[in-house]
């Protein structure tokens, strides 16, 4: 048999050779789907989760934070593991473990139970997200498909956020709480042999040995600074131990892992990686956009429920054009970035979020649903825009060898932004909120101070207080959270105007070229000629 024969039919066994690109988008974005869902499906169920296992306080805010805290510090663990073990093996390996861990979840007998099972959850989930990303690199070399690909992906997640609350309220109408984790099980237990024989293996170059220390060093970095600024986000004080100590820690972990990668011949992540422009503005941008807005969806909420008096379900609706607009940009992007280039598509984004912003500070005390509307609708289109742009350029920017890695580093800039804009647009609005309590006539200056830490508190203290002091107090904190309101919405329009500027770093023509395949092409060959560069093939089949 000849060489050309035996690589055709080794080719033929191994899994995923010959299965269409598309087919494989399909497998990712059912992958992604489940993650996305599952970071919201528990926000609904938290109330009858309570009624049943009985957790404490701390158990409560563990049980729903410790998913998004363990996947957002496993990322970078999980992305470099999958460049030098394989992408496909370590996504298929997630699948398990997000399948058991959902099992454990469903069936947790107590708080402790529920919080592990949460945790491993975490870990699947952090296997999975950034093996993802970074097949779409390996099985859309073509960066024009690729962008495609990548905005159907961005409107995948878009619509899993958006899906979990509602998919979670159905399912506690029919069925207990841990319904809402066993519907994970079906999916995976189809995705696991689907993935098997459709998704291709990849994986970068594999000099060297893994860094298993700079792994956990990175690891332990995120989870102390991702802990810290969610304590700080969720209002704790700066100063307390619980926050400051873990904050500390973390940074000074990541930086001496970022002085460990200089070092190695074999990094674990290559951050020369940042020495390129359009990759570390494409991450700042990232940071930034996540930065103006996660605070803002949160305080929004509050104010579409506490003082327009929604219910959860009428404020999960109100909040749909949102996504769906968000569903649309992912889908359009691909013909934006080709037509405008990442520079002006990007900046755009930035500027219509901006803008939506900016109008969002009409709202007053009273329901307005078309400004409403029209504003979430650009908000959604805006922000997708924003994010699909900048992952779009991060990805294509880094070498094939480092997809694992940059997705990772893209998905760890996304949660660190998310984390740190809670925590400054919370602080915002709680210094604009609480001084328009401070004296408000008839009332104690205890109950005063106590309704200025949040609105839901002063709703609170004004139902034990009664009469026409409960009223004053509670006309009063509706009053100050609208003016707390405009001053984090003007805050958020400035970051994402310095957003737009940053974005003008980025190139002006979206580049459908291989840069590798291009770098090679013009090293001069024997005789001193330099070929032209050669475009990226146009292939119809994936290889193995």
């Amino acid at each position: 048999m000849s060489g050309t024969t035996t690589a055709a039919v080794r080719s033929r066994r191994e899994p995923g050779a010959g299965a269409n690109r598309w087919i494989v988008l399909v497998v990712l974005c059912v992958s992604l789907l489940l993650v996305a869902v599952d970071a919201t499906v528990l926000h609904v169920a938290v109330p009858a989760v309570t009624e049943d296992l009985r957790p404490g306080a701390i158990e409560l805010l563990w049980i729903v934070d410790v998913y998004p805290l363990v996947c957002a510090s496993l990322l970078i663990l999980f992305g470099t593991l999958g460049d030098r073990i394989g992408r496909r093996r370590v996504l298929l390996l997630g699948y398990a473990l997000f399948g058991l861990a959902s099992a454990l979840a469903a069936f947790a007998g107590d708080a402790h139970m529920l919080i592990g099972a949460r945790a491993l959850l975490g870990v699947g989930g952090a296997m999975i997200m950034p093996a993802t990303l970074s097949l779409l690199r390996q099985v859309f070399p073509d960066r024009r498909e690729r962008a495609l690909a990548i905005g159907v992906w961005s409107a995948v997640a878009a619509v899993g956020a958006a899906v979990g609350p509602l998919l979670g309220g159905f399912l506690l109408e029919h069925f207990w709480w841990g319904s809402v984790f066993l519907v994970n099980i079906p999916l995976m237990l189809v995705s696991l042999p689907v993935g098997r024989a459709l998704l291709p293996e990849s994986r970068g170059d594999g000099n060297g040995p893994w860094d298993v220390t700079g792994a956990c060093m990175a690891a332990a970095g995120l989870f102390g600074s991702v802990f810290g600024v969610k304590r700080l986000g969720g209002g704790e004080p700066p100063l307390s131990v619980l926050t400051l100590v873990p904050l500390l820690a973390g940074a000074l972990l990541l930086v001496l892992f970022v002085r460990r990668q200089r070092r190695r011949k074999h990094p674990l992540v290559d951050l020369g990686m940042f020495a390129r422009k359009t990759f570390s503005t494409s991450v700042g941008c990232i940071v930034l956009a996540m930065l103006a807005l996660v605070g803002l969806e949160l305080i929004a909420a509050q104010y579409l429920q506490l003082v327009l008096g929604l219910s959860p379900l009428e404020t999960g609706l109100r909040l749909l054009p949102l996504t769906f607009a968000a569903m649309a940009a992912g889908l359009l992007g691909s013909r934006l970035l080709q037509r405008f280039g990442p520079r002006r598509t990007v900046a755009f984004g930035f500027l219509l979020t901006a803008g939506a912003v900016l109008t969002l500070t009409v709202m007053g005390a009273q329901d307005e649903p078309p400004l409403l509307l029209g504003a979430f609708l650009l908000l959604g289109f805006g922000l997708e825009t924003t994010l699909f742009g900048a992952y779009e350029s991060m990805l294509s920017e880094a070498p094939a060898e480092q997809a694992g890695g940059a997705a990772a580093i893209g998905e760890t800039s996304y949660q660190l932004g998310a984390g740190i804009g809670i925590a400054l647009l919370g602080s915002v609005m709680n210094a604009a909120y609480a001084p328009g309590l401070a004296s408000v006539p008839g009332v104690p200056a205890g109950a005063s101070a106590a309704a200025g830490h949040s609105l839901g508190e002063a709703y609170a203290v004004a139902g034990r207080l009664g009469g026409e002091r409960g009223e004053l107090l509670r006309q009063a904190a509706r009053h100050s959270f609208v003016q707390g309101l405009h001053v984090t919405l003007l805050v958020s329009a400035g970051l994402l105007l310095a957003g737009a500027v940053m974005a003008l770093r980025l190139p002006r023509v979206m580049q459908c070229v291989d840069p590798e395949q291009d770098a090679a092409a013009e090293k001069p060959v024997q005789g001193g000629a330099v070929p032209a560069p050669r475009a990226v093939e146009r292939s119809s089949r994936v290889s193995a």
